[in-house]
């Protein structure tokens, strides 16, 4: 297979540690991926707190979180959640409407990696509002995220409990990998995981094949493969 990025300049090389390309895709049987700044170009929660007039602070502390500045990303969340409490729900319609795209070759390597046999699972420390969404679009198999909770039409602040916990964070997002693994019937060698922020590595680590896209420096560092330029696609170029 190969990339369907496109680019009017050449494409930096893929930077690949402790492999030797290219990998055999029959060998893979799941793929998890982040959402936020990974499957699409915006991080929902500063886009949502841009209509409060609060992004600035939001987004501070969301870049202090993806960094690995904020080690307790549950804290980071509920600090930013609080400074959202009263923006109205049709700001989260405005922000899917008008804000959240799809990252250059998202949709081409989730329906390569589909077309090829594996099962693709949507991990997020984001909200159910837009991972319905973009779970639909891409056609992915397993969900799971935060919701967010409303009440009499504006954000409360808080999130509604989940029967498996309050929040959807790193060791979540791992545990929730290697669960649809094994309910397939994968190891999590046959896992690909892919995720540009701190809070991605728990199932970077765990999984056969990690995945940093146009990551922070922690995360670029500690990846198999780094796409620091063009489109999710370019994947396709280390998988035959």
């Amino acid at each position: 297979m190969t990339s369907s990025s496109t680019s009017t300049a050449p494409l930096s090389p893929l930077v690949l540690q402790g492999f030797t390309a290219p990998l055999a895709l029959r060998d893979f049987k799941l793929a998890a991926f982040d959402m936020d700044s990974t499957l699409i170009t915006i991080e929902c929660i500063d886009e949502i707190a841009a209509a409060a007039g609060r992004k600035a602070e939001v987004a501070a502390i969301t870049e202090a979180a993806m960094r690995g500045e904020i080690t307790d990303f549950k804290d980071s969340l509920r600090r930013r959640l609080a400074l959202l409490k009263g923006v109205g729900e049709d700001a989260l319609a405005q922000v899917l409407r008008d804000r959240l795209r799809f990252n250059p070759g998202a949709r081409e390597l989730c329906a390569a990696l589909k077309a090829a046999g594996l099962k693709l699972v949507l991990v997020s420390g984001g909200f159910t509002y837009f991972t319905r969404f973009v779970a639909g679009e891409l056609g992915m198999d397993f969900v799971r995220s935060n919701e967010l909770e409303i009440v009499d039409g504006a954000l409360t602040g808080g999130l509604v409990m989940q029967d498996w916990g309050d929040i959807c964070d790193g060791e979540e997002k791992r545990r929730m990998m290697l669960a649809c693994a094994e309910r397939i019937g994968a190891t999590s060698a046959q896992c690909i995981a892919v995720g540009d922020g701190a809070n991605d590595l728990p199932m970077m680590g765990a999984a056969g094949l990690s995945v940093a896209y146009h990551a922070k420096p922690k995360v670029r560092e500690q990846a198999m493969v780094a796409i620091n330029d063009g489109g999710l696609d370019r994947l396709l170029d280390v998988l035959r």
